[in-house]
């Protein structure tokens, strides 16, 4: 594929698209452009170009994109949605590569895609391998990382170490992929770096893979003095419960936290990915003592 220089960020005021533009930047390589809704106060580094745009508007968004070779968005899971306009504009405008905001569980496994949370991502999906068969010259990456690590476990998603009674989830003993934020954004950058080999697909990262038990585990050796007193939790009864809320009309995250615990928990969803593409897209590993030191800041 030709060689990229202009870069349009959408979604970019949240956790993970301030590391995107922070990796672009470091580069060094690229004009990095970011679009904001308008209206929006959003905090973007002075380098930077912005825009304020309607993204509702093809129209607008195919003259903003104008000259861009990649689009990448970071919207919100609740902003899934804005992106079809979006990929409309990118086509029409003439962009070579869209990445879209996807950065989750495996939803090319058949269970996992199953499951409501991912419906607007296999929407944008669809959409997106549609549009290459039909435009030869646009392309899209899809960037599948799991579990997100620091913010993760901040949330107290993996365990929750706030609780003196966190769940296991189906024991404990299920190994889940896992990745910062952090890695993710070098995993955009790295994707920039290899359009052929990235080109019309999902890749794969993973920091490393473990399990709830063992995460508990490294948590009594950073914090003897604390005492967790784990329960053990069903994520069947998760989502069934998940289901219930969702036909009740109650979609908001705490609701359907059953449909995430399965996908990344539950056996057979593909919490664990048994193939990665770290190495083609330059990534590491992060090894047992890396995780230590992201508990510590959690816990102290």
């Amino acid at each position: 594929m030709p060689s990229i220089r202009n870069i349009t960020i959408a979604g970019a005021s949240g956790n993970l698209g301030k590391l995107v533009i922070d990796a672009l930047i470091a580069r060094g390589e690229y004009n990095v452009h970011v679009l904001t809704r308008n209206g929006s106060d959003a905090s973007i580094p002075h380098s930077v170009q912005v825009t304020a745009v309607d993204y509702t508007s093809v129209a607008e968004l195919t003259t903003t994109l104008k000259g861009q070779d990649v689009v990448i968005s970071t919207c919100s899971p609740g902003a899934l949605e804005s992106q079809i306009p979006l990929i409309e504009a990118a086509i029409a405008a003439g962009v070579k590569r869209f990445i879209p905001s996807e950065f989750t569980a495996d939803i090319g496994n058949l269970k996992a895609s199953a499951l409501p949370q991912y419906t607007a991502q296999l929407r944008i999906q669809e959409l997106l391998q549609n549009a290459t068969n039909e435009n030869p010259d646009f392309s899209y990456t899809s960037i599948r990382n799991g579990v997100f690590l620091d913010w993760g476990l901040a949330m107290g998603f993996q365990v929750d170490f706030k609780s003196e009674r966190p769940a296991l989830y189906d024991g404990g003993d299920r190994p889940f992929s896992t990745t910062t934020l952090a890695t993710v954004a070098q995993a955009v950058v790295g994707v920039l770096g290899r359009l052929d080999e990235t080109k019309n697909r999902a890749i794969y990262v993973h920091d490393l893979v473990t399990t709830q038990r063992h995460l508990l585990s490294l948590a009594r050796k950073i914090a003897p003095e604390r005492r967790w007193e784990p329960v053990s939790v069903s994520t069947e009864d998760m989502e069934r419960k998940a289901r219930e809320n969702l036909a009740q009309g109650k979609a908001d995250l705490i609701s359907l936290m059953g449909f995430y615990c399965r996908s990344v928990f539950a056996e057979g969803y593909g919490g664990e990915f048994k193939r990665v593409d770290n190495k083609m897209l330059g990534l590491g590993y992060k090894s047992d003592a890396d995780l230590e030191i992201i508990l510590r800041g959690v816990l102290e």
